[in-house]
């Protein structure tokens, strides 16, 4: 048994303090503190608030040697309603309070009671009000108008029934704890399912598995997570994805070769396909898509309990689907970057002078857009899937010279205005190429953006460009960005009709058409790259 006074604060009455030779029937164990007991060995709180020191005594004695599932009751102590306000906020897990009407008012239990529920937002907790006037409190009104939970006079409390009450209270609070459990677990998992859907990488994903572990178990971020894939020839081999606390140096190592005993219950984890709770060493086991399996080792400071173990179970379901999520979109966005690789190609393989052009665009161009980020431009049109997208879909923008003669694209010197006329229609062809498939995929995609860019990537900030003159911003944001780089790279590069240009004298050429030419946003991105030589390519 375990028993802690608080003193009234309010100095109600002149009630000396407790004596040593009463204390003996309050607590076995003087030197015990029941909040570090509490730590090492989980008991029910149980809260008596009475003005009158013989009920605690009693209360403790008759009550001592109660256990319920395996737990003995921890006694804490108050002789007022305020006192025994204080005592609530400072314990959050009271499972029943023992409490007395009137003390320093005549109703002080009765607003201690509202105060718990309303000013406190505690509904968990038993109360169970004792009286010795019920005249003061009756019955029915009482549990009319207060949220309690039984109602007893003094008289009427007999050992067996004190004990039959404390029990049916320890059992209600129990079940409320596991259903607000249960519903504040399954809003953690519905709200970390939601963040790693939009996670796109398979690293992010496994460091945001062990976060949304920790969070859901209230534990600390301390964990590993390890994949696994069956081999063509079918021998397993597991890789570390993500490890967080005390494992994190196991993230660089990449093995779990110093660590034999974890080593081996992944290992028995991933050949029995699930999960092991030996607590400390607690996994989880996940599959997935593609013939992955995923396990998880986390370190809660006590065994999980039953709630616990069921919120895992559903957790690890959604994250199977979230990871089946992220295999599906990996593989849509593979199909679709080998489609814009395909077409990019078939553009190349007749105009084999502009050799490593596009790739070096796609660099640039994501080098430039994140340079842009960095520095606020235009953050309502950088958006994440603008970023993951737009240097893939910057191959593209001369995908309509397909449709351009090849005496008129090939030609060594310079184009006289007719042959101007047909080239430039490599725009607006590129443009309604791109779109067409466009429509068949919802949202932003590297087909979406590449018809921007092809059909943009030639007008002119000041409007004197082509296919449309459009001007500004009416000039799509993608067009603007791969404008500047398609013509950075061409001046730098070597082609059948000029020779390279210095880096001095291109960006002399486009800081002088900012605002005219270019977009004076994106030239600023350029230059900062330029001047802190973060460029992403090499030109000889």
């Amino acid at each position: 048994m375990n028993f802690t006074y608080f003193r009234e604060i309010d100095d109600m009455s002149e009630r000396p303090p407790p004596s040593d030779e009463d204390d003996w029937l309050l607590d076995d164990s003087q030197d015990e503190n029941p909040e570090t007991l509490a730590e090492t060995q989980k008991t029910w709180k149980l809260l008596i608030v009475d003005d009158e020191k013989d009920v605690h005594t009693a209360t403790c004695l008759a009550l001592r040697d109660v256990r319920y599932k395996g737990q003995s009751l921890t006694f804490l102590s108050a002789f007022s309603g305020q006192e025994g306000l204080e005592v609530v906020k400072a314990h959050d897990d009271i499972a029943l309070i023992m409490l007395d009407v009137v003390m320093e008012s005549d109703d002080a239990g009765l607003q201690l009671a509202r105060r718990i529920r309303e000013e406190l937002a505690n509904s968990l907790t038993r109360i169970v009000l004792r009286t010795g006037q019920p005249g003061q409190a009756p019955e029915q009104d009482v549990i009319l108008h207060y949220d309690i939970n039984d109602y007893k006079t003094k008289t009427e409390l007999t050992t067996q029934k004190l004990f039959t009450t404390t029990i049916a209270s320890l059992r209600a609070y129990e079940n409320l704890v596991s259903l607000e459990k249960n519903r504040q677990g399954l809003a953690k998992i519905l709200e970390s399912a939601s963040d790693l859907y939009e996670i796109h990488s398979l690293r992010e994903f496994a460091s945001g598995v062990l976060r949304q572990v920790s969070a859901l178990l209230d534990i600390a971020p301390e964990g590993i997570l390890c994949v696994r894939a069956e081999s063509e020839s079918g021998a397993p081999s597991a890789e570390i994805l993500a490890a967080s606390g005390v494992y994190e140096h196991l993230a660089e190592v990449g093995t779990l070769a110093g660590e034999p005993k974890l080593a081996a219950l992944f290992e028995q984890v991933f050949r029995e396909k699930s999960r092991t709770l030996q607590h400390p060493y607690d996994m989880l086991y996940i599959p997935a898509r593609n013939n992955h399996a995923f396990a998880v080792h986390f370190m809660p400071q006590q065994p999980l309990d039953a709630v616990e173990c069921d919120l895992l179970d559903v957790f690890c379901q959604r994250i199977s689907a979230a990871y089946d999520n992220l295999y599906l979109y990996q593989q849509l966005r593979s199909a679709q970057a080998a489609t814009v690789v395909a077409l990019a190609d078939l553009a190349e393989f007749r105009d084999t002078d502009t050799g490593e052009h596009v790739l070096r665009v796609q660099k640039l161009t994501d080098a430039i857009v994140q340079e842009m980020r960095i520095r606020n431009h235009y953050p309502d049109l950088i958006s994440r899937e603008f970023m993951d997208r737009i240097g893939m879909a910057s191959i593209l923008h001369d995908i309509g010279k397909v449709a351009t003669p090849d005496h008129i694209l090939l030609k060594p010197g310079k184009l006289d205005p007719d042959e101007r006329t047909i080239m430039e229609l490599h725009a607006s062809i590129g443009e309604q190429i791109l779109a067409k498939s466009a429509k068949l995929v919802e949202g932003i995609s590297y087909l979406s953006l590449g018809s921007e860019i092809a059909g943009g990537h030639h007008e002119h900030f000041d409007g004197t460009g082509y296919p449309l003159q459009l001007k500004g911003q009416s000039i799509p944001l993608s067009a603007r960005i791969v404008q500047v780089v398609d013509v950075f790279d061409a001046l730098l590069s070597k082609r059948p009709y000029k020779m390279p240009w210095s880096l001095e004298d291109t960006m002399h050429y486009i800081k002088g058409r900012a605002g005219s030419q270019f977009d004076p946003l994106v030239v600023d991105a350029l230059v900062h790259l330029v001047d802190e030589n973060r460029l992403p390519v090499k030109f000889s």
